[in-house]
Parts: C-alpha cells; structure tokens; sequence
C-alpha cells in the first residue's frame, strides 16, 4: 500500500514525555490532573494501598508511609518519567518541613530522576512570591488544617485566617459554589495569598475569576503539584494562575 497519498503525521506522534504520580488511594481528581499539563506530557499514576480510613491525620500517615511511597515510585520507573510527584497536601505537610524533604529523598532513593511533593511545591511558590502571610482554606477537620498552620509557620508563613470544610471523605464532590464560598470566608485583607489544600479538591474553574475578585493569588494543590513538576522538566506552565507570569527561575527551599 501506498502511504504516500495519505496526511497523515508518520513523524508522529508527538514525543512523549512522562511525569510520574504517586496518588493517595481515595484520589478521584485525574481528570482535573491532566488540565495542568501541556500536550506532549502524559502522567503515570501509582496509587498508595488502601486505608479504610477517614480522612484524618491517621490518614495523612498512613498515605505517607515511606515504604509504601517507595513502592509505588517503582511501579511508575519503568515507564522513564522525567520526575516523580507525591499528589498528597496532607500527606507531604503533616509531619513538618524535614519529612517532606524525607518523602522527596525516599522518592530519588527509589530511582526517579527527580522529585516533588505538594506541600514542597508550595513552599516554592511561596518562596518565590515572597509570601510571608496567607490565608487558608482546607477541607479537613481542625486537627488536621492546624497541622498545615504549623507546616506553614516552619516557612515563617503566617497563616492569617483560615477555613475549613470538616470533611472525611467524598471531597472531589464538592460543588464550585461552594469552595468559591469557603475561598472568599477565608480570605483575609493582610493575607498576600490564599492557599488551597487537597488534590481531592476541585479548583481548576475558580482560579481566575477568584484572582480577579481577591486581587491577590489563589494557589491550588494540584497547580503547584504539577507547575513544579513542568517547572523541573523544563516545559512552560499552563493552566489558569495569574500570579505565575514573570516568575523568576526556582531555587530550590533546602
């Protein structure tokens, strides 16, 4: 058969370059994942064992566990992701800034060629913006966002107001009236940002419309998760976020 006469794109496809995601076991936000990321990027899920859990702190430590991140770091190498990622807020935050540089190591340990965490890449980000004051918004339960207070506090980042959603499970249901709700209650006149925890939680949509009303940026798990992973790959950043244009170059919080 001649193949001559046909437009197709036999160069193709388009190069594929990989970014690994070591998932919590209760994530159900994929979709929203792959809004991040430009087109030639493919993202290669891992998930960490389940827990029948609520989420809690027990659950942050439970979806921590080294061992178990080890593991699903492996089960993602052989397809050659350029970085591995840690997609947990509470599971990278939850025993302070040295165990979130732990999971990074035990990630690199594992054989990725490099790694991020959430909770880290929002330590960048705000190291970058030179935040120093932020409200919050989580949907765990009080326990849990303190834990975030305290992470952020290790930054010398106040957390000026904060809210939260007392939630144990089910978070990815949440509708976008009601996070914009919450958003908008926790932001605070002194704060330079508000924060957004969870990977469960949905945010992509409210982003800009909430950066146009607050005037100030709205940082999300998911966005930092995988800005920080593109940021490693060398690939421009996409998706919504005004706050990210003129950045200058990462230098790493170690």
């Amino acid at each position: 058969m001649d193949l001559s006469s046909l437009d197709l794109p036999f160069d193709g496809p388009l190069a594929q370059r990989g970014i690994g995601v070591i998932a919590p076991f209760d994530l159900a936000l994929e979709r929203e994942l792959w809004r991040w990321i430009p087109v030639e990027v493919s993202l290669h899920l891992a998930r960490t064992p389940y827990e029948p859990v609520p989420v809690s702190m027990e659950m942050a430590d439970l979806v921590s566990n080294v061992q178990h991140v080890a593991a699903a770091t492996r089960d993602v190498l052989h397809v050659e992701p350029e970085v591995v990622a840690y997609l947990c807020t509470s599971g990278s935050f939850v025993k302070g800034v040295d165990a979130e540089r732990e999971l990074r190591k035990v990630i690199c340990d594992a054989g990725a060629p490099d790694a991020v965490t959430t909770s880290g890449a929002l330590a960048e980000a705000l190291h970058h913006l030179g935040i120093g004051r932020v409200s919050v918004l989580t949907p765990y339960d009080s326990d849990l966002t303190a834990k975030l207070h305290e992470f952020l506090a290790e930054l010398n980042v106040e957390t000026v107001s904060s809210d939260h959603l007392g939630l144990g499970g089910g978070i990815w249901r949440v509708s976008y009236r009601t996070i914009a709700e919450h958003i908008i209650a926790a932001d605070h006149p002194d704060a330079e940002a508000v924060f957004v925890s969870c990977t469960n939680l949905p945010t992509f949509d409210l982003i800009d419309p909430l950066e146009n009303m607050l005037g100030k940026p709205v940082l999300t798990a998911n966005q930092l998760t995988m800005w920080a992973c593109l940021d490693r790959m060398g690939l421009p950043i996409v998706g919504p976020g005004s706050w990210h244009h003129g950045m200058p170059d990462r230098a790493t919080t170690e």
